[in-house]
This record gives structure tokens, C-alpha cells and sequence, in this order.
């Protein structure tokens, strides 16, 4: 009888809990769960440990359990908050994204820094079916540990774009951001020979005064200015994707 009482405690705390982890889960948003960076993966990491304990030894004060997912939860959207508003907090707690190959070259100081070996740059490549480092012009190894890779316009796979492409028009190179959230990174204007006073100048002719209004602008090499702003109504009218 006390088997089969504690076989139904352990059910019942299946049912009130894994929903709670769910809605925590759902609370601290797609980011959590799809990307997974550092700290995210810490919380994930410690939502589980929390709730299988919780499930596998009935002696734990379910209250207890109940009240650290829901404070877990929380700690993590104020992290997430903070990282959205302040970008140093965000680099603090997470990898920046580190380049490893270019033009056709390791990048072996970068690998040895992230602590990434050949063999594994190479694994990740042949995953994007690329084969031949040579091909590649840009490859990115990003917070989630993932590797981005650009190949050079001549070897990219041909979209429709390409059929009535004039020589070097769609070959641009990849886009560099120059300003995020209304802070402008000097280091990379500098990079492509540009300033300040260039930047002012094309944000003027989109119509945009306040470099603050910015939350994304970006370059290419054809020195051609990309800019999101941050007061985007225009988008408020997106069609719905469903499941």
C-alpha cells in the first residue's frame, strides 16, 4: 500500500510540475531554448537538475520546487532584459562571435583562443557541405557555437539573383555592423577607411538626424550603408506564421 502511494505521489508531481516547467520555459522566451548561450544553457541546465529532483525523491518539499523554477524564471528574464539594454552586460555573459577562417585561411590564434581544434573546424564544415577550405571567403564561429560560414560568390550555390547578374554587382562582400543600438563602433568605420562624419552623412540622406534612432546599420564593401531603425512602424502589420 505505502509502494502505491508513493508511486502516486511521484505521478502527481509529474502533473503540477512539468506544466510549471513549461510555462517557465515558454516565460523565458524562444532565445532560451533555440540558441542556448552560456548562461542560458546554465539556467536550462539547473531548470532540469531542479525538476527531475523534485520528480525522482518524493521527500522534497514540492513548495520549494515550485518557488525556485519560478524564481529561476525570473532571474533569468531580468538577465535577459539586462542584456538587451545594456550590450556590456551581454559580452560579459556570453562568447563574441570569433572569426576562424579567412579568405581561405585559418585563423589559428582565434581557433586556440575559443579553444577550437582543426578537426573540428573541418567537422562543421563538411556539415554546411563545404569541403574545400579554399572556397571559403568568411567563417564565423557565433555564441551558440554554431560556425557561419560565407563562401566567395563563385562558389556559392546559384539563386535567381545570379541568372541576370552584371559583373561584381551582388559580389559586396559581407555587411559589417558600424552601429548597434545607436553606438557607433569608430574601430570598424576606421577599418574601411570611412569616419564619423561619412556615416552622419548617410544616415542624413535616409532622413535619420539622431544616430540614437539606429538599432542596426552596417556596411558592405562597397561601402553602402544598410540601416534598421529603431522605431520601426512599418512593421507593426506582420502576417501571422502559425504552427
Amino acid at each position: 500500500m505505502e509502494y502505491a502511494l508513493q508511486i502516486l505521489k511521484v505521478l502527481g508531481r509529474i502533473v503540477t510540475i512539468l506544466p510549471l516547467a513549461l510555462f517557465a520555459t515558454l516565460y523565458m522566451g524562444k532565445r532560451s531554448v533555440g540558441e542556448l548561450p552560456v548562461f542560458d544553457f546554465l539556467v536550462i541546465l539547473t531548470l532540469g537538475a531542479v525538476v527531475g529532483a523534485d520528480i525522482a525523491d518524493p521527500k522534497i518539499n514540492h513548495i520549494y520546487t515550485a518557488v525556485a523554477i519560478i524564481a529561476i524564471a525570473l532571474l533569468q528574464k531580468l538577465v535577459a532584459t539586462l542584456k538587451i539594454k545594456n550590450r556590456k552586460i551581454g559580452r560579459l555573459l556570453t562568447f563574441e562571435p570569433t572569426i576562424v577562417i579567412y579568405q581561405g585561411q585559418f585563423s589559428v590564434n582565434q581557433m586556440k583562443k575559443i579553444k577550437y581544434s582543426i578537426d573540428t573546424i573541418l567537422q562543421m564544415l563538411r556539415e554546411q557541405k563545404v569541403f574545400n577550405v579554399k572556397d571559403v571567403d568568411l567563417a564565423i564561429v557565433e555564441a551558440n557555437g554554431n560556425l557561419s560560414v560565407k563562401l566567395y560568390p563563385e562558389k556559392e550555390v546559384a539563386r535567381v539573383e545570379h541568372i541576370s547578374r552584371q559583373p561584381d554587382v551582388f559580389n559586396k562582400g559581407i555587411d559589417v555592423p558600424v552601429v548597434i543600438d545607436g553606438e557607433i563602433f569608430e574601430k570598424v568605420l576606421y577599418s574601411r577607411n570611412l569616419n564619423e562624419s561619412w556615416l552622419y552623412e548617410e544616415l542624413e540622406r535616409k532622413n535619420i538626424i539622431d544616430v540614437k534612432e539606429v538599432f542596426y546599420a552596417a556596411v558592405n564593401d562597397l561601402n553602402e550603408l544598410h540601416v534598421s531603425i529603431k522605431n520601426t512602424n512599418n512593421l507593426q502589420n506582420l502576417p501571422p506564421i502559425l504552427h
